[in-house]
């Protein structure tokens, strides 16, 4: 009889430390395998453990030890966002990490991005929102109005940088981080570089967008810039090739490759066309990047009110005082794009 319970005994004790060792193997032990140093995985909201063992299930070990592990954490649902797996994790570091939400930041990064529609389609493969959640809150009338911008222009409240956020930043979250760092970079210092020149951080704004469509070579933009101040200064029309195009595109279709400015680009009728309408268009005509408005900020002081490409030196431009000056170069320009065949 003894020894009928010394059997019994040590086979409940036997039974008791393989269940232990099964419920601590599935715990503790190591059950995630990545080849690279750092992998991250990206878990959307309101999913049940099915649907992240399938997201997870290229990097377990064995899928059955993580299905163990949720049923013994009695783990229901992740929260969302984006996550580091490392080699060797087990499987309660991972599903700890998963219920706490001890999820990453990542970079959000945006330059030449020239209209919201653009933006949000971009935004949308970095974090969580999808780009028509994106849209419709960038262009909620009632934020930008109270905010001090126009459906024209708001698109200059996002700054081109890399922004840290986490993953499942919503689009409200998004869209008011950007607000915040538009009054960051216009700080006190950057106000009042635009109102010694008589403009607002919206009008520098357009005016670095229009500069930045006129050449690609950095030392230029501050004397380009300078060139325009001086016809602001002397109300005269802005008559800059790159808001024709703008406009002749925003009618006629966006797609339009148009290497020659002809006259039938100068007469369409249009608010950013500044051959026809003086002062500023009412926003940018692309998304001006950090560079463009500092060269604004601190234009070239010039007495140039000219330039022409100059067709000799790619991206480089001839500047002139007088439009006398300014005929001659411009004629040996067309006359250089007409022998290269470049009509339109």
């Amino acid at each position: 009889m003894k020894k009928k319970f010394f059997i019994i005994i040590t086979v409940f004790i036997v039974i008791l430390i393989l269940i232990f060792s099964m419920v601590f193997d599935s715990l503790y032990s190591s059950n995630i395998r990545i080849e690279k140093q750092k992998t991250f995985i990206d878990i959307p909201k309101k999913i049940d453990t099915d649907s992240l063992s399938i997201i997870l299930s290229p990097y377990l070990i064995s899928k059955n030890k993580f299905k163990l592990a949720l049923m013994l954490k009695r783990f229901k649902q992740p929260k969302p966002g984006r996550y580091l797996l490392v080699d060797k994790m087990s499987n309660n570091e991972l599903i700890n990490k998963l219920r706490i939400g001890t999820q990453l930041e990542v970079n959000v990064t945006f330059n030449n991005k020239n209209s919201l529609e653009e933006l949000a389609g971009y935004i949308s493969h970095l974090i969580e929102p999808d780009s028509i959640s994106l849209l419709e809150v960038m262009k909620d009338e009632n934020f930008i109005t109270k905010n001090g911008f126009t459906k024209e222009n708001i698109l200059l409240m996002y700054i081109p940088n890399t922004y840290r956020m986490y993953y499942n930043t919503t689009a409200e979250g998004f869209r008011n981080k950007m607000l915040k760092e538009y009054h960051r970079f216009w700080n006190t210092e950057r106000k009042e570089l635009a109102k010694k020149n008589n403009l607002t951080p919206i009008e520098v704004g357009i005016l670095a967008s229009i500069i930045q469509k006129e050449t690609i070579i950095e030392k230029e933009l501050p004397r380009i810039a300078g060139v325009y101040i001086n016809r602001l200064k002397r109300k005269e029309l802005l008559r800059a090739d790159p808001t024709v195009v703008y406009a002749y595109q925003q009618r006629y279709g966006k797609d339009l490759i148009i290497r020659r400015v002809l006259n039938k680009h100068l007469k369409v009728d249009s608010p950013y066309n500044t051959y026809k309408y003086s002062g500023l268009p009412p926003g940018p005509i692309s998304m001006p990047d950090i560079q463009s408005i500092e060269a604004v900020l601190h234009f070239e002081k010039h007495n140039f009110l000219y330039f022409v490409a100059d067709f000799n030196k790619p991206g480089y431009h001839i500047f002139t005082r007088t439009f006398k000056e300014h005929n001659r170069y411009a004629r040996t320009y067309r006359s250089n794009l007409n022998k290269s065949r470049i009509f339109k």
